[in-house]
C-alpha cells in the first residue's frame, strides 16, 4: 500500500508564541508535517519558495504587509497556492480583503484545535472553509452596499471629527458635493448621524484610528 503523503503546512505569523501553539497542534495530527515558520511577508515568501507548502496560514496582520497583501504577493508567483487566514479580528472588512486576494479560509484565532485541523484537510482537499458566522459577515460587506474610495476618504474624515467644509477644503470638494457623500455614507451604513456611522465603521473595521 502507497504511503499517503503527508499535507505540507507553512505558518506565518509575527508572534512566536502563536507560531509554537499552532506548531504543536500541528504535531498531532499525522496527516500533517510542519515544513516552516515566518515572522513576516518577506520570510513568508523566501518559504514558500523554499518548502512549497499545500496550505499556509497566514496572520491577517503582520508589521511589514496584511496577510491579504501577503496572498497576493504569493498568488502572483504561485496561482494554485492555498491560504487560510488565521485573525484575532472578525471585521468584514478583513475578511472581504483576504477573500478577495485570494485566500481559501479564514478562522479566528480562538477556535476549536479541531476546526482548525479540519480547515487544513478541507482547504487541501480544494474546498473553501469560511464559518457561517464570517460568511455571513462577508455577505454584509458584498451585499451591494459598499463604499466607492471617495467615500471611504470621507468617512476616515468622519472619524476624525472632520465639519464637511473641513472635509471639503482637504479632499478639494464643495461642501454640497461632502453632504451628499456623508448622506451616501448614512445611508449605507444603515444608520441615521455621523456619531453612528463612526461607531459602525470602527466596529466593522472599515476605517481605524491612527
Amino acid at each position: 500500500m502507497a504511503k499517503t503523503e503527508l499535507i505540507k503546512v507553512l505558518i506565518v505569523d509575527d508572534h512566536p508564541v502563536v507560531r509554537e501553539g499552532i506548531a504543536r497542534i500541528i504535531s498531532t495530527d499525522k496527516r500533517m508535517e510542519l515544513v516552516g515558520e515566518a515572522g513576516n511577508a518577506e520570510e513568508a515568501m523566501q518559504l514558500y519558495r523554499k518548502t512549497r507548502p499545500d496550505v499556509t496560514l497566514m496572520d491577517m496582520r503582520m508589521p511589514d504587509k496584511s496577510g491579504a497583501q501577503t496572498i497576493e504577493t504569493i498568488r502572483a508567483e504561485f496561482t494554485n497556492a492555498r491560504v487560510i487566514i488565521l485573525s484575532s479580528f472578525d471585521h468584514e472588512e478583513d475578511i472581504y480583503q483576504a477573500i478577495q486576494a485570494g485566500a481559501r479560509g479564514y478562522l479566528l484565532k480562538d477556535s476549536p484545535r479541531n476546526d482548525l485541523l479540519s480547515a487544513i484537510v478541507r482547504v487541501h482537499s480544494g474546498e473553501r472553509c469560511i464559518p457561517a458566522n464570517i460568511a455571513t459577515r462577508l455577505a454584509e460587506r458584498v451585499g451591494g452596499n459598499e463604499l466607492t474610495s471617495r467615500e471611504f476618504e470621507v468617512l476616515r474624515l468622519i472619524v476624525k471629527g472632520k465639519s464637511n467644509k473641513e472635509i471639503g477644503d482637504q479632499l478639494g470638494i464643495s461642501e454640497g458635493t461632502v453632504k451628499s457623500h456623508v448622506n451616501n455614507i448614512l445611508s449605507k451604513l444603515n444608520v441615521t448621524d455621523r456619531t453612528q456611522a463612526v461607531s459602525v465603521a470602527l466596529k466593522r473595521g472599515l476605517v481605524r484610528l491612527e
